[in-house]
């Protein structure tokens, strides 16, 4: 009741109902240029190479179908998702980078994310060229010259660009974080398809009435779970020493550091799936091949590791749990919490400040991010898991989905409040 009282509040305030409307209205203009496709294209052809493998429907996953399409945004988001990641990475690797980023204020982070713009447009190149080339193999485009060629790489690089662009708005103007917010509504874009093949099934009598019941629990349960691991928080106690300045008395008061279940969010089982579907890509591609490797790897990859046996399970759960171990060390860093609590005198209670500090705040962290790296792994795996109980072809990535939708939810609502809040407050001011 009360997520929908917030709702209500929002939209009555001016302010905050315009952005709601600016996010609804740029969900609309995504959604026409999902159809906006790129000419001289043969689809039918298209359609047997995206039957053919997994990877370049992992990348239209998250597009809304733009890549199904075959449209000017192909490509979707991916690139720039590739590219804040990478920087990420690089403020471990450049000193340099993190300096700019948390101390150079908002001309630092401005530097920053014009770093991240550029590594997108380069990686969006990348991806592009790679794509045309292998498509004009294929014989997917009608026309092969390489006007035609450039253009459609321009194009695509392009579309990312302007998607790019489409979600900084979104962020300034409007409600929420930008990008997710756009992988969001392509998410949900999708599950019509999904919806209508899963009943299609049951039509064919290929759903039995009990292997529903328990999707629908397992579903549910999933549901419940993923909400929960995104909100759930350690708070480590912390205590601020009192000092006397003059006749005054600061610090004295009593407070914690939340720290989250899931720092990694998706982004350890994206990157799982994307290094899991490589190789099965690389199969599908070497099939016409006529070399003895060629063959003995594709028939590896069909007898032991297609999608779904036990072996690409086992190394898809301990690949989300080695990613999840990394990208949480990489976001979230002890030495600077520590720092930071030593700078403003506080302490967790029985701790000395310092080195036992840190190394105290690892050790949960290692032991909850133990908890959220097992839970994760488990619910990559749970469609495969799932179609094996009830022989119903689940939703595509549908745990992965469903972690996205929640979390971009929660963090929308998290976001308005905050905004509600700030009113009040202001009208108090006021007052």
């Amino acid at each position: 009741m009360t997520v929908w009282r917030n709702l209500a509040n929002a939209l009555i305030v001016p302010e905050l109902r315009n952005r709601i409307l600016f996010v609804f209205g740029a969900f609309a203009v995504f959604v026409v240029m999902v159809y906006v496709p790129v000419p001289y294209v043969n689809l039918s052809a298209w359609q047997q190479i995206l039957a053919s493998g997994q990877f370049l429907n992992f990348i239209g996953f998250l597009s809304g179908g733009a890549l199904q399409h075959f449209s000017v945004i192909a490509m979707g988001i991916t690139p720039y998702i590739n590219a804040s990641i990478i920087m990420q990475l690089m403020t471990i690797v450049f000193p340099q980078i993190k300096e700019m980023q948390q101390h150079g204020g908002e001309q630092g982070r401005r530097q920053v994310g014009l770093y991240t713009r550029w590594l997108t447009v380069v990686l969006a190149l990348a991806q592009a060229s790679a794509m045309v080339v292998m498509l004009n193999r294929a014989h997917v485009f009608l026309r092969s010259d390489p006007g035609y060629l450039v253009t459609v790489i321009l194009t695509l690089t392009a579309g990312t660009i302007w998607l790019m662009w489409l979600g900084e708005q979104i962020t300034d103007k409007g409600i929420g974080n930008g990008v997710s917010l756009i992988i969001f509504v392509g998410i949900i874009l999708r599950y019509p398809t999904y919806f209508s093949q899963t009943l299609q099934l049951g039509e064919k009598g290929g759903l039995a009435p009990l292997g529903l019941v328990i999707f629908g629990l397992i579903a549910l349960l999933s549901l419940v779970s993923i909400v929960f691991m995104y909100q759930g928080q350690r708070r480590v106690p912390v205590q601020y020493a009192k000092r006397v300045v003059g006749r005054k008395v600061y610090g004295g008061r009593s407070t914690y550091i939340p720290l989250r279940l899931n720092n990694a969010g998706v982004i350890s089982i994206i990157f799982a799936i994307s290094i899991l579907l490589l190789p099965q890509q690389l199969s599908s591609w070497l099939a016409q091949g006529s070399a003895p490797w060629e063959r003995a790897f594709v028939q590896f990859m069909a007898l032991y590791f297609n999608y779904g046996s036990f072996l690409y399970n086992l190394a898809y759960f301990v690949l989300v749990v080695v990613f999840t171990f990394f990208y949480s060390s990489v976001v979230l860093q002890i030495q600077d919490i520590g720092d930071s609590l030593k700078k403003q005198g506080g302490f967790i209670p029985g701790i000395r400040p310092g080195k036992p500090t840190n190394d105290y705040l690892q050790k949960i962290l290692v032991r909850i991010t133990a908890v959220a790296a097992v839970y994760l792994g488990l619910l990559a795996i749970l469609p495969n898991v799932t179609q094996n109980l009830t022989h119903v072809t689940t939703f595509y990535l549908g745990s992965t989905s469903l972690l996205i939708v929640v979390g971009v939810a929660l963090d929308t609502m998290t976001q308005i409040e905050a905004r509600l809040a700030m009113r009040d407050y202001r009208g108090f001011i006021k007052q």
